[in-house]
């Protein structure tokens, strides 16, 4: 399950310097689209819960909770959601896994598929950090030629290695596999986003860089860095919330 406190799957590392830390502007718009979209479903989904219980719809041992939301994100479902908030998620994911802004961005447009494709499945806080972290971790195989495996994003992301190759394969084939888009799409994605910024919020525009790296690459080999090739002491640090 996901860890709400301090867990022993996280190690301290030296801090990284202030370059390292700088947030892109990306994660700010994402977080903040994000945000307001389960806060309204997290609405959506206690309503549906009081109706159903006024109407003792779900009274039969069926589930309420799981009913209200659709079955598709099953595997997604926490108990209860995490401590840690989706900005401080997505700065945790960018901090200690190294992959590209433009992850984020893609990573986003798998969760906005899966909504369109099973609108009766809620994006809410009782799921959004595990599609998180398996919609970034999947984009950085597609898009990054350098990138951790499964392991070390499990130990980022706060689940097992053993659960996050399951919502691995669960993503996969929620989307049939459609894990490609074209820099078109790409760039539609980041125009919406800072619509969506522009709209309610402070005016922020996703950087030039994010957008360039959907097409470029800065490593000729594609490699994957195993958590055993890593110190102990390098992997993240404990969730603290």
């Amino acid at each position: 399950m996901l860890h709400e406190g301090g867990s022993d799957e996280f190690h301290r590392r030296p801090d990284p310097s202030a370059d390292d830390v700088a947030t892109p502007r990306v994660l700010t718009i994402l977080s903040y689209v994000l945000e307001k979209l389960v806060a309204r479903n997290d609405q959506l989904l206690l309503l549906g819960r009081q109706v159903g219980h006024d109407n003792e719809l779900m009274s039969n041992g069926a589930g309420g909770p799981r009913r209200v939301l659709g079955k598709n994100f099953n595997a997604f479902h926490g108990v209860r959601a995490p401590n840690i908030s989706i900005p401080k998620y997505l700065e945790r994911l960018y901090k200690y896994t190294n992959c590209s802004p433009s992850c984020f961005v893609v990573g986003y447009v798998y969760i906005d598929r899966l909504g369109h494709k099973y609108p009766d499945s809620l994006l809410v806080s009782l799921n959004v950090h595990r599609l998180l972290v398996t919609s970034v971790m999947v984009a950085s195989k597609m898009l990054d030629d350098a990138h951790y495996n499964n392991a070390f994003y499990a130990r980022v992301g706060g689940v097992s290695n053993a659960e996050l190759n399951k919502l691995e394969l669960e993503l996969l084939f929620l989307l049939d596999f459609g894990v490609n888009m074209s820099a078109r799409v790409f760039e539609s994605y980041c125009q919406y986003l800072e619509r969506e910024m522009l709209s309610n919020g402070p005016t922020l525009k996703i950087e030039k860089s994010a957008i360039n790296s959907i097409t470029t690459s800065t490593v000729d080999d594609a490699t994957e860095i195993s958590v055993e090739d890593i110190d102990h002491t390098s992997s993240p640090s404990q969730l603290l919330d």
